[in-house]
This record gives C-alpha cells, structure tokens and sequence, in this order.
C-alpha cells in the first residue's frame, strides 16, 4: 500500500536582483516603501531584475508502507524542499502530495523546540506538536530521555545545549512517538559516532514494524546501510529511482571528480623538455562487482609511458600518491635501468584494501641516475575511492589515508588455577 503519492510536483521561487549603489538595509526599504506608496519610480542606478528558481520540477514517486528511502543528490538538489513538502511546511506551485498516515519530521537541529524550556517541557511540547497527547508522551518519556543520553540536563533550558543535544533529544522524541512515516534530513551528521549508530538502529526497528523511513543524507553507506530504495534528485529533478545500490552507483558514476588518463599523440605536443617528454598516465581500475567507480576494494594499475629523447642514460620512474591537500601518501619508484632514445613505458600496481575513503592525485618524475629528477608532473591523475563497509555497524568516517587488512588473530586463554 503506498503511504505518500507525489505527482508532478514543482517548487517555484523568484529571486530579486539588485543592481546598483545601494544594499539591502533598513533605509534602503524604507526608501523602497516611501516611493511605493507616492507612486515614485526607482532610480536608474537601482534597478531590480526578476529570475526564476525552480527548486523541484515535474517530481512524482510513490513510497510503500515499510519502505526505508534514501535520498541523495549534491547541494542544492532540492532533497530539503522536497521534504519540506512532504512535512507540510511549503506547499507546491503545482502538484499534490497524499499522505496517509502520521508524519514525523526531524528537518533542522532544535525543529519545534523552544529555547527557554527545559527538556522535560520540550519532550511535551514537541510531543504535541506531532499530535501525541499526554499520555502517549508520558508513555514513552523515559525511553526518550535514556535514548538522547539527557537525563543530567532534563530540567536545563534547552537553549544552553549544544547542538549535538538538541539533535539527539529531538531524533529521541520523534523516534519515540509512533509516528507511521519518519522524515530524517541531514541533522544526523551532527551526532557522534555512538549517536549515529543507535539512530539507524532505531530506524531500522521502526521500519520492521511497519513504519516508512525518508533519510537524507551524504553518507552514502549509511544511506546503503538503511534504506532499500532510494531517490536521486539532480537540479530540481528526479534522475532515478530504484533498488539503493543500483541508484547509488548511478550517483557516483556522475558526480566523481576522476582524471583516470591523459595522453599525447606526438613529442612536439607532450609535456616535458629536451630531455624527456610525456606520452600516457593512466589509472586502470579492477571494477568489482560490476561497478563503475573505485571503492576500497578495487585493486588499481598506474601505466606510464614517455619518450625518452637521449640517446643513453639511467632513467627511473618514481610515483607519489598524494592527498587533495597534498599529503604524500606513499612514494614508489621503479628500478633505476639503462635506455636509449624511445618510448619508454612502466607499471605500478595498487592492490585493492589498501586505500581509505577520499580523493587522491597521482604525480610521476622520471628520475637520472638515482638522483637527478628530468621532469616531474604534479597532479597527473585526480581519482575518487568510495567506501564499502560489510559486516560492520558503524558509519562514520574510517580513520586515516590507507585501509589494509593485515592478519589480525585474537585468541582465548583460559587461565590455570592458582594453587
């Protein structure tokens, strides 16, 4: 049974543009104002133009009891105002929305909180706000209060907590308050590691019973983690919609940030100098799974190739893998060998399990005698490693640059009995 319908619905905004001397301040409206109401026209130096912003266009999907979505797309995409839709705080330009069932939205940090009330007061207030009576709040307000970890400050104001506070204390009260559909925007990213992980637990046991689940968020693995379907949205517009990895892999495949090979047909177009002169840096990927992007499974192989234009002398390759913030991650060279004038080529091999989640850049130098660098390219190759997590219940980022699996036993002693 479908629980939301959207058809074809859009979000139109105008935006005004000023051009001229002025800002936007107190007296420039009240200026504004003034001339309005004489009927005076606005100077030639201020004049104001009118663009269109669509924030959705043309959406519909349906989402079935029980359904655990996902959303993703970049900034802007129109994953918030499409939530906003659905919670009933913006209405379409055009469209309609059926929702059946009892909405819980969790869209800002502090949503429907008031900053001099207590804990215990916003518990009830908040509860009130998502149509709970007393009772049904009363009914679950301990499992609220062990479950946002706020038990010290509960008769503290709510406005000298942090932000990680408000947003446990309020994922805990709309987590808690039966609704049928939970809507979950970005806020969780705020939480702490031991947070996020009792969320999406939560969520998880919530949509067992039936309940619907929207969770926007740009941790594609917890977003792989929860949900059994997802949403991409591009620039207002549905892309796709789908089987979570099916679409996430979509998703990736478009907004990847990878250079994974450059080349030169001739000498006379190549970088490098008298000496040597680049043909080909490329970065082959293994693809697992049939995928279409790297993760931290994927073993990877760096070719080079250069025409060497001497006609003898000891040359080596050396390749620095580098952070985007320039961090040298490793640096490896080749053997050191005598060649003579021609195309010169060399491989390196990346196994897979070695690198962490993040983007890198691949520099090469073609190094004389050991010691004597010809030419070096920085930034030859810009490339994108994408998580993959199994058997593992946290999300959070995985710390450092490489990832290895190195054997690591643990054992069980059982300890003799002192005599």
């Amino acid at each position: 049974m479908s629980v939301i319908t959207v058809e074809n619905i859009s979000k139109h905004y105008i935006i005004d543009h000023k051009r001229g001397k002025g800002g936007t301040t107190l007296r420039d409206m009240v200026s504004e104002n003034l001339r309005s109401w004489f009927g005076k026209k606005r100077p030639d130096d201020e004049e104001v133009t009118h663009e269109e912003f669509w924030a959705l266009r043309d959406v519909n999907f349906n989402i079935e009891q029980g359904d655990r979505v996902g959303i993703v797309g970049h900034n802007g995409a129109g994953k918030s105002t499409l939530l906003k839709i659905l919670s009933r705080i913006i209405e379409p330009t055009t469209g309609s929305v059926k929702i059946r069932g009892r909405v819980a939205s969790l869209l800002e940090v502090g949503t429907g909180f008031h900053p001099e009330l207590t804990g215990r007061e916003n518990i009830f207030l908040n509860g009130s706000l998502l149509g709970m009576s007393r009772n049904e709040i009363r009914r679950q307000f301990d499992a609220i209060v062990d479950f946002a970890g706020v038990e010290k400050f509960l008769d503290t104001p709510v406005k000298r907590y942090s932000s990680g506070m408000y947003v446990r204390l309020g994922f805990a009260i709309s987590a808690h308050l039966d609704p049928e559909i939970m809507i979950v925007d970005e806020v969780l990213a705020v939480g702490d590691a031991e947070f996020q992980k009792k969320s999406l637990g939560k969520m998880r046991d919530n949509s067992a019973s039936g309940r619907t689940i929207l969770f926007v968020s740009h941790n594609l693995t917890a977003v792989q983690a929860l949900c059994n379907k997802t949403l991409y949205f591009e620039k207002g517009q549905l892309l796709e919609n789908g089987e979570t990895n099916a679409v996430i892999a979509t998703y990736l495949s478009k907004v990847s940030r990878t250079r994974l090979c450059r080349s030169w047909d001739t000498p006379e177009e190549a970088p490098g100098n008298d000496q040597v002169r680049i043909k080909r840096i490329e970065l082959i990927p293994e693809y697992q799974d049939k995928l279409t992007h790297i993760d931290v499974r994927t073993p990877m192989r760096v070719r080079f190739e250069f025409w060497n234009m001497m006609d003898s002398a000891n040359l080596n390759l050396s390749m620095h893998l580098n952070s985007l913030t320039g961090e040298c991650i490793f640096n490896v060279g080749s053997k050191s060998q005598p060649y003579g004038k021609g195309l010169v080529t060399g491989e390196c091999t990346i196994p897979g399990y070695f690198l962490n989640d993040g983007s890198y850049t691949i520099s090469m130098m073609i190094v004389k005698d050991t010691v004597t660098p010809l030419y070096h390219m920085e930034e030859g190759l810009t490339f994108d490693v994408e998580d993959y997590r199994e058997g593992v219940a946290w999300y959070g980022k995985w710390p450092g640059y490489v990832r290895p699996q190195f054997q690591f036993h643990m054992d069980s002693l059982v300890a003799e009995p002192v005599k």
